[in-house]
């Protein structure tokens, strides 16, 4: 039986650990009780098939398809731009940064990029930087009416026209979007461009683990069926829960709601410790504020990155309000990177840095930050990773995912969509519509 991917800790959140602001057992295990019907709701969604998000890791049927376009831009291409936002490219973000070296690339593979925004001076910088006559396009869009991707589709297409033979044109491009009668289909239709299905049903910020976030990720070769084999693993232990205890997610969407209930906790804070989780932090942050911030309900995610917001964050978490809940993800990373050796004009003060790695630095400044946290009373709980793999990071975003749809379920708001944001997209298309064609 494999190892589960993380360890989730939570000691650091209750009163005996941290005193008054912690939870006492009389204030939390009323909530993570009211979860039980959360973890029915979603048992019933994974049996009918309505939230294609809790189908998905179990699912191999769709990689093949997957794994073939991928080859495809992976071996035709130098470079791969993903134009898309939001739910469309945070997921792919997130996986990407796992198997794709920060600098250089690894083995000769093509690069992914990924354009999120409508801003002109970056569309600017990727046509000078790129070699278009080697670059491939993936637009992503569920709907296929999203302004900003349609608007970035566009202008690459332009751009391509004067790098590329026309009837080369499609091979550069693919586009991910939902069946039926849009603006994104038609236009791949008529320039013959390649389509693979987005599934109706699945929200963009529930995707990550469906094309959406893998087609990107397997270009940079990340193992799929590992990403989807760590989401079963945190899947099956809370549909299997026998009690809300049993679950993870459960227990965590508990102790963020009774922090809110209780410690009037607005806030939560992710700190991942290692800078392939940096978009993790984004990732988290849409899915959060984008399902519970609904009829004045929800907490304001903060995404932070250790050891660097102990420099820019950390002073208002120790000194300022106490109205957060904060949570770790760490690694075993002591022991591990590069040796730090002496230098001929070492200083003596610096002695104690040299024959450390830099992971033991990393371990030192994770531990020595969450209990300084604890210390000074605020709730602290831990993901210990043993590996950073892609079943770590897939069992990761299943929890999220689930912990969201729990607490949802707590806050008594639908986490599937987003009326408050579509009122924006209406009145951005009628200023649009204002301004002359230039």
């Amino acid at each position: 039986m494999s190892v589960f991917p993380y360890r989730h800790v939570t000691d650091h959140c209750f009163a005996p650990a941290i005193g008054p602001t912690g939870l006492t057992e009389a204030e939390f295990r009323p909530v993570l009780a009211e979860t039980a019907a959360a973890l029915e709701q979603l048992r019933a969604w994974h049996g009918d098939g309505d939230h294609p998000f809790l189908n998905l890791p179990a699912r191999r049927d769709d990689l093949p398809v997957i794994q073939a376009a991928a080859a495809r831009f992976r071996e035709a291409f130098d470079s791969v731009v993903i134009l898309g936002t939001g739910g469309s490219s945070l997921g792919g973000i997130t996986l990407t940064a796992l198997a794709q070296p920060t600098f250089g690339t690894r083995g000769g593979n093509a690069r992914v990029h990924f354009m999120e925004n409508v801003d002109g001076t970056s569309f600017d910088g990727l046509f000078r930087g790129l070699d278009l006559r080697r670059t491939g396009f993936i637009v992503v869009s569920k709907s296929g009416r999203t302004t900003e991707t349609l608007s970035q589709f566009l202008v690459c297409l332009a751009a391509m026209r004067e790098a590329v033979d026309l009837d080369r044109l499609n091979r550069h491009f693919l586009a991910v979007v939902e069946p039926g009668n849009n603006p994104l289909r038609r236009l791949a239709e008529h320039r013959k461009i390649p389509v693979i299905d987005h599934d109706p049903k699945l929200g963009g910020r529930f995707s990550g683990l469906s094309v959406t976030g893998l087609l990107p990720a397997m270009i940079a070769e990340l193992d799929a069926v590992a990403a989807r084999e760590g989401a079963l693993a945190v899947l099956d232990q809370t549909l299997n829960a026998k009690n809300p205890a049993d679950s993870h997610p459960a227990v965590g969407a508990a102790l963020n709601i009774a922090y809110h209930r209780h410690r009037n906790a607005h806030t939560t804070v992710l700190m991942p410790y290692s800078d392939q989780l940096a978009p993790f932090g984004l990732w988290f942050r849409q899915l959060w504020a984008e399902s519970l911030g609904k009829n004045g309900k929800g907490t304001t995610p903060i995404r932070a990155l250790g050891s660097v917001d102990q420099h820019s964050q950390l002073q208002l978490y120790l000194a300022g309000p106490a109205d957060k809940f904060y949570t770790f993800i760490t690694t075993d990373c002591a022991s591990t990177g590069q040796v730090i050796e002496p230098d001929r004009g070492l200083d003596a003060e610096l002695d104690w840095l040299v024959g450390r790695t830099m992971g033991d630095v990393m371990y030192t400044l994770q531990r020595s930050t969450w209990k300084t946290l604890v210390q000074r009373g605020r709730p602290v709980r831990q993901f210990r990773l043993p590996v950073l793999d892609a079943r770590a990071l897939g069992a990761m975003m299943m929890h999220y995912m689930l912990e969201t749809a729990i607490a949802a379920h707590l806050f008594g708001v639908d986490p599937f969509d987003q009326p408050a944001v579509e009122r924006g997209k209406v009145l951005a298309r009628r200023y649009l519509q204002r301004i002359p064609p230039r």
